[in-house]
């Protein structure tokens, strides 16, 4: 069962799988981080590691369940020259979820909700926890799927395949509430990861419909805009701290 062990190459692809596995995983973890800050103060840690259990669980279910999940990639739906799978309604579906989910936080954190929302917010309470977990759980199986092809794509051991999923979890769940808090306490740049999460969502419509584009412009977008936000934020807490105060 665990051959592989004396196997040199089996750990480097191990320790690729598991390294590609926290990049898959990152548009997750910043859905995640940004949706448990709309959970009370005294439920998010708990959510934050319920939310990542479930990621672990679903993609270790799909993995185990491999059979079916290759099955998705075969023609479901035949529309001319367009052929239409499981996995493509899958990813079409969640991308336009994300795209719905995010366009909704875009606009509440740049008009801000009003009294009266809040206000219901705040009584919904554990209606609003639930609400939170059952979004999370739609995403972490979208997201699970490309993350289970890939890893299928790059080993043949389903030991090495959980270990790397484990190993990656672990890794966010030490990850979330950092990069959550961040991400609250700097407006512009939630903005911007709703934004990055818009255009992903877009990506899985696109791969939805046939049209494969590398998530690293992506990533690499994103990573660009966050560094050039980084300075500014520096920029503005050097400019308050030498301004007097009046």
């Amino acid at each position: 069962m665990f051959e592989w062990i004396n196997d040199p190459q089996a750990w480097i692809t191990l320790a690729t799988l598991s390294l590609l596995e926290i990049v898959l995983g990152i548009d997750n973890i910043i859905f995640l981080s940004i949706l448990v800050n709309k959970v009370e103060a005294a439920k998010r840690q708990f959510a934050r590691y319920f939310g990542l259990g479930l990621a672990m669980v679903s993609r270790i279910a799909l993995l185990l369940s491999i059979a079916w999940v290759m099955r998705l990639t075969e023609p479901l739906v035949q529309l001319g020259d367009v052929i239409v799978t499981g996995r493509d309604l899958i990813l079409i579906g969640g991308g336009l979820f994300l795209l719905w989910k995010s366009a909704t936080e875009i606009f509440d954190t740049v008009e801000g909700e009003s009294p009266e929302e809040q206000a219901s917010a705040m009584a919904a309470g554990t209606a609003g926890f639930f609400s939170v977990i059952a979004q999370i759980a739609i995403i972490d199986i979208v997201f699970s799927l490309d993350s289970v092809i890939t890893a299928v794509g790059l080993a043949q051991d389903v030991e090495i395949m959980v270990i790397a999923i484990v190993a990656s979890v672990v890794v966010m769940m030490f990850a979330a509430k950092p990069i959550g808090d961040f991400v609250e306490n700097h407006p512009s740049i939630k903005v911007l990861a709703l934004a990055f999460l818009v255009l992903v969502g877009t990506l899985l419509i696109a791969e939805g419909f046939g049209q494969h584009i590398d998530k690293g412009y992506v990533y690499a977008a994103m990573a660009f805009s966050v560094l050039v936000e980084m300075l500014n934020i520096r920029m503005r807490k050097r400019r308050a701290v030498s301004e007097p105060s009046h």
